[in-house]
């Protein structure tokens, strides 16, 4: 298969199937990060069956990842290139592609980061002394390797998932296993808690719901599969992967947290092995970090592209591995600044949670009927003609007002937490507070969003309308639905078959 940038991908180069797409969801998240989040539930101070329920609550996230990649199949493009319908042409540049490459490049320093310090790890227990200059060493490679793999594109993240979901699937088994074997569920840390439980626990839905929203490429893997493939399958099978994974791997971090501190768990947790284990643990431990930042970096470099950088997805991929070492070498030299960027990602909920939600909202209003060639076009007028689409804008900037309100962290407190004892709702208000107004502002017109000018057969061709009228094909007229500068529905003539009863 050709590998695609940010056009669509032809229908004649689709093949698959929607199951596939758990081998690539479940293998890029068997990493650390779940575990650290996890293990930050016991932190805050919650006793396990909170952090559980916490736990399971959070991923519940990872069904809005599901449904996102829903859009694929029908458009065969990412969702770089779908976020045009909803923040328009310009306002996808800033909002949907900027925000979400800046996301991922800071994700991929932060797994970076992780990577080189599980790689110093194995250095020592093999008597090397993780010297300054092995880290750069190991972070070079670490680079080269992620990122080669996120040029080759789609095809390679495939085959690489298949080949390491066995190994990092039975090398955590056994490491959870050990956790279990000696953790202590009846272990309560809420005595010396600086929140209340229930904010504490609210706290904890955000962090953990940090995880699935941070993913905005649902569409990025589905979109190589055919038209036809069902939108059920490829949601269950998209968040069944990234859920299942992140929820085994938190209660390990839950389970580990009973007996170490998990403020430093890549240390703690190798007290709970045997040595000759030590090893193979951060070796999963950089297996996995790796496979999930190949992911990020092969979405980032779309998302540069869709934000109006003129470049090759090749050259971004680079771009984006060059800005990312960079990040994570002065991480690894400053330890301030890793706390710094740490704080800004979990800030990234209360703007990746409203965009998600926008998106998720306009999938399911329009009932996936977006149109590929149109999205493609980016000519004045063919999309919102100001460039900035009025309905995601709006919604997503009032959603993510809301979002800031109800967020606890150390960068930034926002009233509504203060007022509720440290409680954060984030995750909570910003999606949903965005989600309400995207459906509001869309349906100012007394309607809702409706199919494309082009009506799409199964094969993936446009009808031709004359053609169908000298055939003695009934066509009606119809009309698409555009927001203008002042949100109201910009109403154009045309015709399409009938398929939906009057009404």
């Amino acid at each position: 298969m050709e590998e695609r940038g940010i056009e669509s991908v032809p229908e004649a180069e689709r093949r698959g199937r929607p199951r596939d797409l758990f081998l690539v969801w479940f293998s890029s998240n068997m990493s650390y990060l779940p575990i650290l989040l996890g293990g930050s539930l016991m932190v805050l101070g919650l006793n396990v069956w909170q952090a559980v329920a916490v736990l399971l609550a959070g991923n519940t996230f990872w069904a809005l990842v599901g449904l996102l990649a829903v859009s694929g199949p029908s458009t065969g493009s990412p969702g770089a290139v779908i976020m045009r319908v909803l923040f328009g042409v310009r306002g996808n540049r800033l909002i949907g592609c900027g925000l979400g490459w800046l996301t991922a490049v800071g994700f991929e320093a932060i797994n970076l980061s992780v990577t080189v310090l599980a790689g110093q790890a194995l250095l020592a227990e093999t008597g090397v002394d993780g010297s300054p200059a092995a880290r750069g060493v190991i972070l070079v490679l670490v680079a080269v390797v992620t990122f080669t793999i996120s040029v080759y594109g789609y095809d390679a993240i495939l085959r690489m998932s298949r080949a390491i979901t066995l190994l990092l699937t039975l090398s955590l088994l056994v490491a959870g296993a050990l956790v279990a074997a000696h953790a202590r569920p009846a272990a309560d840390g809420s005595a010396g808690a600086a929140l209340g439980p229930l904010a504490a626990a609210l706290v904890g839905l955000t962090v953990v719901a940090s995880g699935p929203l941070s993913w905005l490429c649902g569409a990025d893997y589905s979109r190589y599969l055919p038209r036809t493939a069902p939108g059920r399958a490829v949601a269950g099978w998209t968040a069944a992967g990234g859920w299942l994974a992140s929820v085994f791997l938190g209660l390990v971090g839950v389970l580990a947290g009973t007996v170490v501190d998990m403020a430093d768990p890549l240390t703690s947790m190798t007290a709970l092995m045997p040595t000759w284990f030590h090893p193979v643990f951060l070796v999963a431990v950089i297996v996995g970090t790796l496979a999930n930042n190949v992911l990020t970096s092969y979405s980032s470099g779309l998302l540069l592209q869709g934000a109006g950088v003129r470049i090759r997805r090749a050259r971004a991929v680079l771009l984006d591995g060059v800005l990312g070492g960079g990040i994570a070498l002065y991480a690894l030299v400053a330890a301030n600044f890793l706390t710094a960027l740490n704080n800004l990602l979990a800030l990234s909920v209360a703007y990746m949670g409203p965009i998600i939600a926008v998106y998720a909202t306009d999938l399911l209003l329009r009932r996936n009927r977006y149109d590929a060639a149109e999205l493609a076009d980016t000519r004045p007028g063919a999309l919102p003609s100001t460039g900035v689409g009025v309905a995601g804008t709006g919604a997503f900037l009032t959603g993510t007002a809301a979002a800031l309100l109800c967020v606890n962290t150390t960068l930034w407190t926002g009233p509504v937490s203060t007022w509720l004892g440290g409680a954060d709702l984030a995750a909570i208000a910003g999606p949903l507070v965005a989600a309400l107004v995207y459906t509001a502002l869309t349906r100012a017109g007394h309607t809702r969003p409706d199919r494309p000018r082009r009506s799409i057969d199964a094969s993936g061709a446009p009808h031709d309308c004359a053609a169908a009228d000298a055939a003695g094909t009934r066509l009606v007229p119809v009309v698409d639905l555009k927001l203008s500068a002042g949100g109201l529905v910009v109403i154009r003539p045309a015709r399409r078959e009938p398929t939906d009863p009057p009404g």
